[in-house]
């Protein structure tokens, strides 16, 4: 399966603004990317990409007054199948667990573990442990927000958003995260591209997605509190403690965003040559 996916935006700042951006595929990606554009820029400026301490490939540039557009055109291949189930996968007890699985075993800026934990242990304490218990994690979590994109705010933290019972998908994987944490279950927040495949489309206009992993019979796995189900082709683009790690943008002055758009969709192998030919 094919699946084209981008993003355009515009910021503006009002003098010389240094920002960092998480906006392309995380490099675990890099083998199934059949076409690309270079990262372009209007007007041109210079940009360099660091990896940060997380393992994500961030975007440094320093935007000029005025208007700046940002843009990329990408297809990548994938398998088609939804996202891996495995009922019988376990925890690891926690004096097993691998030294760099650790950092997310603790309260982060939007994860307050400290607020959840006898929350968290009264609700899933006596579920099964391992795969189960994550899914019964996912299963409040979705059951008990209200998901509305006008009740997104930048501020709001996994305990308020128990309590308020409502928020956008960072929300909804932020809760969830928390939760797992107070169980000892290690579990990282992630953004990406993630299209309308194999469900009803969705009439709102498209945007990056949050969901979390979960560190579990010795491998990460996806899950997705929001929507509560396997998906096709989720692209990640980048994964921290919390959305804190990993904004979208970083402007280090006051910028505001005119325009934004992301783009994912499958596409027929025809799209694919017929890129190739034009860029050739």
């Amino acid at each position: 399966m094919l699946i084209r996916f981008g993003y355009e935006l515009t910021f503006n700042c009002v003098k010389p603004t240094l920002m960092v951006c998480l906006l392309d595929a995380h490099h675990d990606h890099a083998q199934s990317i059949r076409f690309e554009t270079p990262f372009k820029t209007s007007p041109v400026i210079p940009t360099e990409v660091y990896v940060d301490t997380f393992g994500n490939g961030v975007r440094r540039f320093v935007a000029p007054p005025g208007d700046l557009t940002v843009c990329r055109d990408s297809i990548i291949e994938v398998s088609g199948q939804p996202d891996p189930v495995k009922l019988d996968a376990e925890e690891i007890a926690v004096e097993r667990l691998p030294s760099d699985t650790l950092v997310y075993m603790l309260g982060s800026r939007y994860c307050e573990t400290d607020k959840l934990m006898d929350i968290a242990w009264q609700l899933f304490g006596t579920t099964p442990p391992g795969w189960r218990r994550v899914q019964a994690i996912c299963d409040f979590v979705c059951n008990h927000l209200t998901f509305g994109y006008q009740y997104a705010r930048a501020t709001r933290t996994a305990y308020e958003a128990y309590q308020e019972r409502l928020g956008v998908c960072r929300d909804f994987a932020h809760l969830a995260v928390a939760f797992c944490r107070c169980m000892n279950i290690p579990a990282r927040y992630a953004n990406g591209f993630l299209g309308d495949i194999g469900v009803p489309p969705d009439p709102a206009p498209m945007d990056y997605n949050a969901w979390f992993e979960v560190f579990l019979d010795g491998r990460w796995f996806i899950f997705d509190a929001r929507h509560n189900m396997p998906r096709i082709g989720r692209i990640t683009v980048s994964r921290g403690r919390d959305a804190t790690d990993i904004p979208l943008a970083t402007s280090f002055g006051p910028h505001v965003l005119n325009t934004f758009r992301v783009w994912t969709e499958e596409v027929e192998p025809s799209v694919l040559a017929g890129l190739a030919r034009r860029t050739a």
